[in-house]
């Protein structure tokens, strides 16, 4: 589950595993394995991959299937415009 949740967010943000690895200062290597299972991240490492995707750890780890955005630290025009825009999606 983890693995795919990684690979999700990293394609949904356009990102080569090169990318990801860049972002989060590890090898390429590291990603590819993560994504298929082969080994699990630190605990230090899921919370670096949650905060740059702004996820929960419980949605990387599949324990919760919503994934919730953490705007902690954003001024309060831009928390407003980004739930107009979730809006906006939601009623296409």
């Amino acid at each position: 589950m983890l693995g795919q949740r990684i690979n999700e967010l990293r394609t949904a943000c356009g990102w080569s595993q090169v990318e990801l690895a860049k972002r989060l200062n590890i090898s390429k290597q590291t990603v590819s394995n993560w994504e298929n299972e082969n080994i699990q991240p630190s605990i230090e490492m899921l919370v670096n991959v949650a905060t740059l995707f702004r996820v929960s750890t419980d949605y990387l780890l599949g324990l919760d299937d919503v994934p919730h955005l953490n705007v902690d630290g954003l001024p309060l025009s831009f928390v407003a415009h980004l739930s107009q825009i979730i809006t906006d999606y939601k009623e296409k």
